[in-house]
């Protein structure tokens, strides 16, 4: 596979988290948990092109920032899925674990724009405005229903 199509697959994978990311602030606004639910498994899919990109990031060379970036997303992917799926620990009443939550979130999600840009200024650009919706209806979000 060429670079190109690599780059494709990283935007496609970077608009994706973003859009499933606002798709489950909005359904959490709207008290609708079922479609959240699903909103968040497709987001939790998105781990499988992320881990391919790493897989390929050494054979095409890609600097370690980019390597950081699909590594973060990767890691709030896995931490989501063990504390809401698997063990659904109710970890969103204390400070200091939202804190660290959302740190994460946001470091992940963020991280998303780089890899976006790597297909081109347009991608990027879409990343970035998903990324600033995604952080207004976070905060919205949050102080409508306090989670």
């Amino acid at each position: 596979m060429d670079i190109y199509k690599l780059n494709l697959i990283g935007a496609y994978s970077a608009i994706f988290v973003l859009l499933t990311g606002n798709l489950i602030f909005v359904f959490r606004l709207l008290n609708q948990q079922l479609a959240e639910y699903w909103a968040g498994i497709a987001f939790m899919a998105t781990i499988i092109p992320l881990a391919y990109l790493l897989y390929t990031s050494s054979q095409y060379g890609r600097s370690n920032m980019y390597i950081i970036q699909l590594v973060t997303m990767m890691g709030f992917i896995i931490v989501e899925l063990l504390l809401d799926y698997v063990f659904k620990v109710d970890f969103r009443h204390t400070r200091w674990t939202v804190i660290l939550y959302v740190m994460f979130f946001f470091a992940g999600t963020g991280g998303m724009i780089g890899i976006a840009f790597q297909a081109g200024k347009s991608w990027g650009i879409l990343s970035t405005l998903l990324f600033l919706l995604l952080s207004v209806l976070a905060f919205v979000q949050h102080s409508k229903t306090a989670l």
